[in-house]
């Protein structure tokens, strides 16, 4: 199947609603694969060598950058982001002396120069830096990796409204932003009550005029579904004033309501939190109303209008997922810098400490202030591409696959074909000669079509059969 079918067959999925009982047997936790394996399976044993031997065997050429700013002047009850509350603006110079240290000793270790084409900035609330910071911090990334100014890179910044004002968008493209992302989760005056974080559509379209005055290319809105207090006409109404934005990009991330670990989220009262089935109508009604727009749905969470990089990345096959969510580029290595950052080399994940004293006391030390990470086994990487192909492509090409990496994909994965045999059975997949289709009623249930390919799920001793993870590990598929 092309990437233009895929394409076609996931705007007719959005006509296929999965049955209640449906919904009931697959709705169970599991991960979001943003990465494989998942940062979950991480071990502290990684260290600063094994990150050091990835870049050695990295293949050249241009790279990705994360930066993690990770203060927040008030919390959102939904979030589950590393972050820090403060409103003490003097915390961001001893932040930034530290991210531009780290992204010195890194620029070090890289041999010979490799310049950034993607560049994001995320958090908590980048803009909690001011325009001063960004630029020391641009400077840094200039002077170690290079910076690059064709129209082809992607350097975007997370927008949290309530805290920039329109003139600020254009001393951001004066830096070098091209791309920015709005958070927004929910623009109904009960909703943001319920999750601490109020905010007008006014001044959030204020601020994508002003973008577009000041040059950004992509403009991006960030929703949340399954919030508490949501309803259907509820989030029409902010469909409707989503729309007339015209934003070029829509992500709408399903909520994980998981307050046993994110204690923020113990705020929010389960009464008023969605049913399992009404979540689902939620999910129905975001990929109506935004393609009956125009937006072109790329995957579990995204929607981009056609002319989109993002939506030309599923056409060409260039489409990647990653920790903020699907992306272009995806044969770059991704550099993370900052409190909690990821990064992705060659075949390993690493990431820095987790706490601010954690990232401060190695970077004052001396050392890099990684924490864990993990190398990845040949097995990792032949399920890593099956899960990245189910979740970018919905569609496995066995051949391919068995080709890449010397293996009998039929043999190497019986176990997991025959449980195909009952998702195929409920309407979910397709087995068809040397590949595995993604259907339309499955493209609702990514995240479990993809379970039984991730071997540490079946591991888990916490997990004694696949159809039950660690509850407290993951949040639920729906």
């Amino acid at each position: 199947m092309t990437s233009s079918t895929f394409t076609q067959n996931r705007q007719a999925a959005l006509g296929a609603i999965p049955s209640a009982e449906l919904i009931s047997r697959y709705d169970r936790p599991g991960p979001r694969y943003t990465s494989y394996p998942t940062a979950a399976e991480f071990k502290d044993t990684f260290t600063e060598s094994d990150r050091l031997a990835a870049i050695a065997s990295a293949a050249p050429g241009p790279l990705s950058a994360y930066i993690h700013v990770p203060f927040c002047s008030s919390p959102c009850f939904y979030c589950a982001c590393t972050k820090v509350i403060t409103r003490r603006l003097d915390m961001a110079d001893a932040y930034v002396n530290r991210l531009e240290r780290e992204i010195e000793w890194v620029g070090n270790q890289f041999d010979g120069a490799r310049s950034l084409q993607q560049l994001h900035f995320g958090g908590g609330t980048p803009t909690f830096l001011s325009i001063d910071h960004l630029s020391c911090i641009f400077g840094s990334l200039d002077r170690h990796f290079g910076l690059v100014t064709d129209s082809d890179r992607e350097y975007s910044i997370e927008i949290d409204p309530r805290t920039v004002q329109p003139t600020t968008m254009a001393e951001l493209a004066a830096l070098g932003f091209n791309r920015a992302s709005f958070g927004i989760q929910d623009f109904d005056p009960d909703v943001q009550r319920a999750v601490n974080r109020e905010q007008t559509p006014e001044e959030t379209a204020a601020l994508l005029d002003a973008a577009r005055r000041a040059g950004f290319s992509s403009l991006s809105i960030d929703l949340i579904y399954g919030l508490p207090k949501q309803t259907q006409d509820s989030f029409t109404r902010t469909l409707d004033q989503v729309i007339a934005m015209q934003p070029d990009r829509v992500a709408a991330y399903s909520y994980a309501h998981l307050p046993e670990r994110f204690k923020p989220q113990r705020q929010i009262e389960d009464a008023d939190l969605p049913s399992a089935a009404e979540k689902l109508g939620l999910l129905l009604l975001i990929g109506r109303k935004l393609t009956e727009a125009g937006y072109v749905a790329i995957g579990m969470d995204h929607y981009a209008r056609p002319a989109d990089t993002l939506a030309v990345a599923l056409t060409d096959g260039g489409l990647h997922r990653n920790f903020q969510g699907y992306s272009t580029h995806a044969a770059l290595d991704l550099v993370g810098f900052g409190m909690s950052a990821i990064s992705r080399i060659g075949n390993c994940y690493s990431q820095n400490a987790r706490t601010l004293p954690g990232y401060y006391g190695a970077i004052d030390y001396g050392a890099l202030p990684i924490e864990r990470g993990i190398r990845l086994t040949h097995d990792d990487r032949v399920r890593r591409e099956t899960i990245e192909q189910i979740m970018c492509r919905g569609e496995v090409d066995e051949a391919a696959i068995s080709e890449q990496f010397g293996i009998n994909f039929e043999r190497y994965f019986a176990a997991e074909l025959a449980e195909m045999a009952q998702l195929e059975a409920d309407g979910l997949v397709r087995r068809l000669p040397g590949k595995l289709q993604v259907t339309a009623i499955g493209r609702h249930l990514l995240r479990p079509i993809a379970m039984p390919f991730d071997a540490y799920l079946r591991r888990s001793a916490a997990a004694p059969t696949l159809h039950a993870p660690p509850v407290r590990r993951y949040s639920r598929t729906i």
